[in-house]
């Protein structure tokens, strides 16, 4: 225990697969330790094998439990009876603190913490968009409903997270200056995943690792890596692993290229697990908030080629010669050829270790989280 008395935390996301559902594990798993009653509410219709096999590690830490329901990713019908069902559950457990990621889970956050609230609760309102609805265009009517609809909900709000100062900006760009009590809180990992991955001795070149859909660019990655193979002038050899909507589309295109010898895919796992399979790790998003593969990567002493989007700059570094044009293969693919042909690309390019480590921590960031739970839902100090 940590002194004080503990707080009754509850996460609310939609889909229980990537960067989100890393970040909500770091923190059960860190607060659970120092005494807190920690619990997940997500959605019930994504996730595979992968997942579950997160879940089964990470039930033990879950005090206020596990409950998962249908959510989808657009607004629709079916949100009402879930809303109801999880204004149910989440009055039941009475928590002290109930923090939203992302669209649809900020949504449900903020709706049943104000109804909460209504009700004499003290509950304090956290949301962290991580992405989701920042991504929108706001040109288009689609972007101009969500960004209304998250400018609406700021009232009820006690305060926005964000994980990365991009992120910070991008919503003062979209939504508006924030009229509510903001932080910026970076993204970490455990200092057991500092070590090291030795690379296999069969590791593939390149390694694509995330979910497969456009937004992530799996089909910007494939068209680099045959921009690659012709300037270097022989056959290399990628790994693309994950799972996701678009995985026939990109097998297809694989095939259509004449790459399916070179570039394999498989089925999400561990990204440690992954990293050893090949030797640098290409990040191609078309958008992002603050990946935490890029970290993952570099973390296990992986090069890292990126898209200049999101809070990859402020991973790798404002002017880092590793940073490609988002969406643009050929810019993608001259990159992955320097780092490819030159010995020295790495150490001249990445960011130094002992300065990255002290600012990606996961305890630094549940440290800081902390900081700010205990500021909204202040509690008092046990006596002796």
């Amino acid at each position: 225990m940590d002194g004080s008395r503990k707080l009754r935390i509850l996460h609310c996301f939609r889909s229980p697969i990537g960067g989100i559902f890393r970040h909500v594990r770091d923190l059960v798993e860190e607060h659970r330790a120092l005494g807190h009653d920690v619990g997940i509410l997500c959605d019930s219709t994504t996730g595979g094998p992968h997942e579950d096999r997160l879940f089964d590690a990470i039930h033990p830490h879950l005090s206020l439990g596990l409950t998962r329901i249908p959510m989808r990713r657009a607004i629709a019908p079916s949100d009402i009876p879930a809303l109801y069902r999880s204004y149910q559950h989440i009055k039941s457990l009475r928590p002290d603190i109930l923090h939203g990621h992302g669209a649809k889970g900020g949504a449900l956050a903020r709706l049943i913490g104000s109804t909460l609230r209504a009700n004499r609760s003290r509950v304090a309102r956290l949301y962290s968009p991580h992405g989701g609805s920042l991504h929108f265009d706001t040109a288009t009517l689609s972007g101009r409903i969500v960004t209304r609809l998250e400018r609406l909900q700021e009232r009820f709000t006690d305060t926005l997270v964000f994980v990365c100062d991009y992120e910070r900006q991008t919503y003062g760009a979209k939504i508006g200056s924030p009229r509510t009590r903001h932080r910026v809180i970076l993204n970490g990992v455990r200092d057991e995943e500092f070590r090291p991955v030795p690379a296999s001795a069969d590791a593939a070149d390149f390694l694509y690792i995330g979910m497969l859909r456009d937004l992530k660019g799996p089909d910007v990655f494939i068209d680099a890596f045959a921009r690659t193979e012709r300037q270097v002038g022989r056959p290399l050899s990628a790994l693309i692993v994950g799972d996701g909507p678009d995985r026939d589309r990109y097998e297809t295109t694989i095939a259509a290229l004449g790459l399916s010898r070179r570039i394999r895919m498989l089925p999400a796992m561990p990204a440690r697990e992954a990293f050893a399979m090949a030797h640098m790790v290409v990040v191609p998003s078309r958008a992002e908030a603050m990946p935490y593969i890029v970290i993952e990567a570099l973390a296990a002493g992986r090069p890292v080629i990126a898209s200049r989007v999101g809070g990859i700059p402020e991973i790798l570094g404002s002017d880092s010669a590793a940073l490609a044009a988002p969406g643009d293969a050929g810019d993608l693919a001259r990159i992955m050829v320097e780092a490819f042909s030159d010995e020295g690309w790495r150490d001249r390019v990445m960011p130094k270790p002992d300065t990255f480590r002290a600012t990606f921590s996961t305890s630094a960031m549940a440290r800081s989280m902390m900081e700010l739970y205990r500021e909204l839902a202040p509690v008092p100090v046990l006596d002796g």
